[in-house]
C-alpha cells in the first residue's frame, strides 16, 4: 500500500475514491471542491491542512514512479493542526521594525492561513501572493512585487530562493529564518541564513548561524548587540587611525628638524602599550540610540576622513610642543622626550572621551570600564616619569613651568579636537544608503 500526504490541492487531484465509513467513488469534481472548501474554513480558523491519501499497490513493486497518477487514489481525509506564533512574536517583530528591518512570511503554507497569522504579529497582509501566483512571474515582476508584498503562501523550496534573489536585486540585505528541509535553497541563497537548535539537519547545514532558541525575539537581540559592536569597532578603528596618523606625522617631521631622537625605542614602546590599555574599555562601552537605530555599513571613505582631521590636528600641537620646548624653554633632549611623552599620552587618552560619541562628550558620558582603562593608563603615564622608574625608559624630571604650559597645550588641543568633531564625523555614512535601507529578513 502507498500512502501519501501532503497540501491538499495537490493530493486531493490524484484521488478518484473517497473513504466515508466505506470507500465511495468521488462524483467528478464535486467532492474533491467540498473538501478544499474545508479546508479554507479550517484556514480562516488559522489551521493547517493535509491530506492523506493511499492506493493499493499490485504484486511485488520495487520502484516507484516519479510521476503521479489517479489510479485506484483513496482519499482517506483530512488532517488539521493548530500551529499559534509564539507570544513574544509581535513585540520581537516590532522591534525588528524599529530597527529598520522590514520581516517578510515566506510559508509552504494556505496563503490564508498566512494572512491570518500575518495579522496576528502585526504584519501587514493585504495581499499574499501564493506560488501559483510567483509561477507566473517573470524575475523583474518579482523584484518589484518583493517590495511591495510582506506574506507569501504555498510556496516550493525553489520559489523561496527567488524571492530571496528578487529582494536582493534591489540591493536589500537579505536574512533568511527556516528549519524545515523545504528552506535550504533560501537559507543558502540569503546573506545571512539562521536556522535553529532542533532543525532538519539539511536546514542547519545550509545555515550560517545557527539559534540556539527558536525564537524571534533572540533575532531582535543579536542585531541590537551586533549593532552596538559594530559602533564600538569604529570607535576603535576611529582612535587608532587618527591616533597613529598622527603619531606617525609628528615623528617623521621631528626626526627630519631635530639633532637627535625625538623618542627613544623604549620609550614609544611604553606609550603603545599604554595607549592600548587604555582602550581596553571600549567593548564595553555603551551606545547612543541613534547609532544603533539603523543599518550600519563599512565606510573606509569616511573613516579616512576622520582620520585625515583629527591626526593632522593632533600633529599640529605636537608642533607647538616642539616649538615651546626648543625656542621657548631651551630643553634638553631627555626633558624633550620627557614632556612630548606626557603630551602624547595625553592627548591620545583624553580625547577617546570626545571622539568616542557624536555628540557632546559631558551629555554621553562613557560606562565605568572605558574611564577606569583610560584614566587608569593616563595615571600610570603622569606618574611614570617622576619615579625612579622613569630612568629606566630615559626620562627625566621636567621643570614645572613646562608641565603647565604642556597642560594649557593639552586643554587647547581637546577644546579645538571637539570644535572639529562634527565636520570629520560628517564624512562618515552611519547608516545603509536609500537603496539599502530595508534589510529584510
Amino acid at each position: 500500500m502507498l500512502i501519501a500526504k501532503g497540501a491538499p490541492e495537490a493530493v486531493l487531484a490524484l484521488c478518484t475514491a473517497q473513504r466515508t465509513g466505506v470507500i465511495g467513488a468521488i462524483d467528478g469534481c464535486g467532492r474533491a471542491q467540498h473538501d478544499l472548501q474545508r479546508v479554507g474554513a479550517l484556514a480562516q480558523d488559522g489551521l493547517r491542512t493535509i491530506a492523506v491519501a493511499s492506493r493499493v499497490l499490485g504484486g511485488i513493486q520495487r520502484e516507484m514512479s516519479r510521476r503521479p497518477t489517479r489510479r485506484a487514489s483513496s482519499s482517506k481525509g483530512l488532517c488539521a493542526f493548530a500551529d499559534p506564533p509564539k507570544p513574544t512574536a509581535a513585540a520581537a517583530i516590532a522591534r525588528l521594525a524599529a530597527a529598520g528591518i522590514r520581516l517578510k512570511i515566506l510559508s509552504g503554507d494556505d496563503p490564508v492561513v498566512v494572512r491570518r497569522l500575518a495579522g496576528l504579529v502585526g504584519l501587514k497582509a493585504d495581499t499574499v501572493l501564493s506560488g501559483a501566483d510567483i509561477a507566473t512571474m517573470s524575475d523583474d515582476a518579482l523584484s518589484v512585487q518583493a517590495q511591495l508584498v510582506d506574506a507569501f503562501g504555498r510556496l516550493a523550496p525553489d520559489q523561496k530562493s527567488r524571492i530571496v534573489r528578487a529582494l536582493q536585486a534591489k540591493g536589500s540585505v537579505v536574512g533568511f529564518l527556516g528549519d524545515g528541509i523545504n528552506d535550504a535553497p533560501g537559507l543558502k541563497a540569503a546573506d545571512i541564513g539562521l536556522s535553529v537548535d532542533g532543525a532538519t539537519g539539511v536546514a542547519q547545514a545550509a545555515a550560517d548561524m545557527i539559534l540556539l532558541s527558536s525564537d524571534l525575539e533572540v533575532v531582535a537581540d543579536g542585531v541590537e548587540e551586533g549593532r552596538r559592536t559594530f559602533a564600538n569597532i569604529l570607535k576603535y578603528v576611529r582612535m587608532g587611525a587618527s591616533s597613529n596618523f598622527g603619531n606617525m606625522l609628528s615623528m617623521a617631521v621631528a626626526s627630519l628638524v631635530l639633532p637627535f631622537l625625538p623618542m627613544l625605542p623604549t620609550q614609544i614602546l611604553l606609550n603603545n602599550l599604554l595607549y592600548d590599555l587604555s582602550e581596553i574599555g571600549i567593548p564595553f562601552d555603551g551606545v547612543r540610540p541613534e547609532a544603533t537605530a539603523e543599518p550600519q555599513i563599512w565606510d573606509m571613505r569616511g573613516l579616512i576622513r576622520f582620520a585625515a582631521v583629527m591626526g593632522p590636528l593632533s600633529s599640529l600641537f605636537d608642533f607647538l610642543t616642539f616649538g615651546l620646548l626648543m625656542l621657548v624653554f631651551k630643553a634638553t633632549p631627555d626633558e624633550f622626550r620627557t614632556i612630548w611623552f606626557l603630551e602624547s599620552m595625553a592627548t591620545q587618552i583624553l580625547v577617546i572621551f570626545i571622539i568616542r560619541t557624536n555628540g557632546r562628550p559631558w551629555s554621553d558620558l562613557p560606562r565605568p570600564a572605558l574611564a577606569a582603562s583610560s584614566l587608569i593608563a593616563l595615571l600610570v603615564a603622569m606618574i611614570v616619569p617622576f619615579t625612579p622608574v622613569g630612568a629606566w625608559f630615559g626620562f627625566v624630571v621636567p621643570p614645572a613651568i613646562v608641565v603647565a604650559s604642556t597642560g594649557c597645550l593639552v586643554i587647547f588641543y581637546l577644546v579645538m579636537a571637539e570644535v572639529l568633531k562634527p565636520w570629520a564625523i560628517a564624512g562618515i555614512r552611519k547608516i545603509v544608503p536609500t537603496a539599502r535601507k530595508g534589510q529584510r529578513i
